[in-house]
């Protein structure tokens, strides 16, 4: 699905900004005019949105609905034009030009030096000892510059090749391939996937079975995949009329590293939109830890950069109140200028070695950096 455009930008900021959007879009939807003969996930009136990780965040969270849509599901396409009342509508269909060449550069680190964030990881392990939380998320930055006039699509064309299992997205200057669907709704039915404890993929056939063999029974794997299941679970309960999970997670393989997942299936109350599940997940104990407050005040406290919408929640919403977001994970944030910032991060618990959770974020770094290559 690809927007071009903008016939309305909804923009929030502050510890209600999920709220006010859920609140703000079904006001929207409820007044709109809707002619959707196609009727898949998708068509109709729909709002594209990224959202900031952090309540004092300096980012703005926007709800973007196009002037144009193109999109196709199970071998249907469509073109949806969307104005406001009394505007007339686009009436030529857009035309496709060739993607140009890929922009190259290399990632190099921002914020934090290696060494900086490895003595952050540690002083995350003595809070951790001390009680303050159980698990916390400790991200770092990378930049790199390409030029402002590179054409974009090309990188998402490079994400989407590479990680065809990942949901590749691009709203507002944020792009990547996330493997973390927060939560996907239709017809009243919706699915979570939780990611939570990883490791890198093995050089042999051999290697890579042993690799996954080894997340699947590691206890501060575990304990941190049960952090997040149990962070989702309970987040969705006050909207949901049932909700089931697998009791042990699966290993998810990706072309860098395995994942330990669990899928959860919900049946929603009639009340909720996508977006309501979405300010109710937001944020998940898979990129911010747990207890989560205790885990977001160490966050701010260890972290020396603004994670701005890394980490926060992307995607779409219909008029249904159906969509899909996914956590904006493995992604770059691109400036006008051309200044491209990657982010990664890591989960830490008590028994977190901070060389091993370096090498984790470098892992996380590929899916950006070999699009740049």
């Amino acid at each position: 699905m690809v927007g071009m455009g903008e016939t309305l930008r909804l923009t929030f900021t502050g510890p209600d900004r999920l709220t006010d959007a859920a609140a703000a879009w079904r006001a929207i939807a409820s007044a709109a005019e809707v002619v959707d003969p196609v009727h898949r996930p998708g068509t109709g009136l729909v709002a594209m949105g990224t959202f900031a990780f952090a309540d004092a965040s300096s980012a703005p969270s926007v709800l973007i609905v196009p002037a144009v849509i193109v999109g196709r599901h199970d071998g249907v396409s469509w073109v949806t034009r969307i104005s406001e009342v009394g505007a007339t509508a686009a009436e030529q269909s857009p035309q496709a030009a060739p993607i140009g060449e890929r922009p190259r550069a290399t990632l190099a680190a921002a914020s934090l030096s290696r060494d900086e964030f490895t003595a952050v990881v540690g002083r995350a392990v003595e809070a951790i000892r001390a009680g303050r939380v159980e698990k916390v998320v400790i991200a770092r930055d990378a930049t790199a510059s390409i030029p402002p006039d590179a054409d974009r699509r090309a990188l998402l064309h490079e994400l989407a090749d590479r990680y065809p299992d990942c949901v590749t997205f691009a709203v507002d200057g944020l792009m990547g391939a996330s493997p973390e669907t927060l939560v996907s709704v239709h017809g009243g039915e919706a699915s979570a996937r939780v990611l939570a404890g990883s490791t890198a993929r093995g050089t042999s056939s051999a290697d890579d079975a042993a690799a996954a063999a080894q997340l699947a029974t590691s206890a501060k794997d575990l304990d941190e995949h049960a952090f997040a299941v149990h962070s989702v679970l309970d987040a969705l309960r006050p909207h949901v009329r049932a909700v089931t999970a697998s009791e042990l997670p699966f290993t998810l393989k990706l072309p860098n590293l395995w994942h330990l997942a669990t899928d959860v299936e919900m049946q929603l109350a009639e009340s909720s939109s996508a977006l309501d599940l979405v300010a109710a997940l937001h944020p998940t104990a898979a990129v911010a830890g747990s207890p989560t407050d205790a885990a977001l005040a160490l966050i701010a406290e260890l972290e020396p950069f603004d994670r701005g919408r890394y980490a926060g929640p992307v995607g779409w919403i219909d008029h249904d109140g159906d969509g899909e977001w996914v956590i904006a994970l493995r992604c770059a944030r691109i400036d006008d200028d051309g200044l491209l910032t990657a982010y990664a991060g890591a989960g830490i618990v008590a028994d977190s070695d901070p060389d091993s959770e370096l090498a984790e974020t470098r892992m996380k770094f590929r899916p950006i950096a070999d699009a740049l290559r």
